[in-house]
């Protein structure tokens, strides 16, 4: 049931709102308010103070935070339903529903809740509208796009792509692009150059949503773009270097990186070095409560299972079956 309705969000309303935001003038914000109505400034302060807090808390207490910010998230969009605020008052509120729903739409997504993910994507993207953010919502629609990657469905995460003005924003996109470009190798390329050129113009002055964006990341996507076009060796060149760079503070991401790595030195037939990493992965996984990274690490057992009795695969094997 969750999938049909996932689907039925995918072609419906997602295409939609890439229509929506390709078109959008990023000149205006939609913002309501009110002269002289009421100050909220100091709830919205405490509503921001215990996300901090919770969000805070780390990946082994989602089972308890993420109900507790589906609960603020509520709060947050009550008002701004409801009630008739100052201009400054609806940008704060939208501006924190738009992190909250952000945050529990990759919640739900590392969980392989999708449709949830979807749904509070959009959300986000709703209240980034009202923002008049259009950077941002190039982002959230990258997101969605991802999502629609991970799950194989190529044409909807072109579809969803769009235009962002920022540098780190637009090489987001365009390493998002590459990857649903696997049918297109000219134009993956073209997008993984464009993604470059773009980072490197960045700056350190980036948007609160992607200041993540890093050298890392654009070795290892570019690095699973070109295994996607079967250029192995580059491609595992670009894999390794990018879970050297990644910082530690980042072990939920290089989980997933060493899986992209495991699978690329299964490509070379370097059966050691991807048991090694697939084990490391799917430790990392666990460790961090990422059920993504820990499919990518499973999705390998059947390329494993020939070499079963050599050692480091024997050990990966285990790892997987408790």
């Amino acid at each position: 049931m969750q999938r049909r309705a996932f689907l039925s969000v995918s072609t419906i309303a997602l295409t939609g709102l890439a229509a929506h935001w390709a078109a959008a003038d990023p000149a205006a914000p939609a913002l309501a308010g009110t002269a002289g109505a009421q100050d909220v400034g100091d709830f919205v302060d405490l509503l921001g103070a215990s996300v901090d807090r919770l969000t805070a808390a780390g990946p082994a207490h989602e089972q308890h935070t993420n109900g507790l910010l589906t609960a603020h998230l509520d709060t947050v969009t009550d008002p701004l339903d409801t009630g008739h605020h100052r201009r400054d008052a609806f940008q704060r509120l939208h501006s924190l529903a738009a992190d909250l729903a952000h945050t529990l739409a990759w919640r739900h997504f590392d969980h392989g809740h999708y449709f949830l993910a979807a749904r509070h994507w959009i959300a986000a993207l709703h209240n980034t509208h009202a923002l008049g953010d259009t950077d941002r919502a190039a982002g959230i629609l990258s997101d969605l796009a991802y999502q629609a990657a991970w799950r194989s469905d190529h044409t909807l995460a072109q579809d969803l792509l769009t235009r962002a003005h920022h540098p780190a924003a637009r090489s987001l996109l365009h390493l998002r692009l590459a990857r649903s470009l696997a049918a297109a190798p000219k134009a993956a390329r073209c997008a993984l150059n464009a993604a470059e050129h773009d980072l490197h113009r960045a700056g350190s002055d980036r948007p609160s949503w992607c200041t993540w964006m890093s050298e890392a990341d654009l070795a290892v996507d570019t690095g699973q773009t070109l295994l996607d076009l079967s250029d192995t060796r580059p491609a595992h060149q670009l894999l390794t270097q990018g879970e050297h760079l990644l910082p530690a503070a980042r072990d939920k991401t290089r989980g997933i990186f060493l899986a992209y790595q495991a699978a690329s030195h299964l490509t070379h037939h370097d059966i050691e070095l991807a048991a090694h990493a697939a084990a490391h992965a799917l430790e990392l996984g666990r460790r961090t409560h990422a059920p993504g990274c820990e499919q990518l690490a499973q999705r390998l057992i059947p390329a494993f299972r020939p070499y079963a009795r050599q050692h480091t695969v024997a050990h990966f094997l285990h790892l997987a079956s408790v």
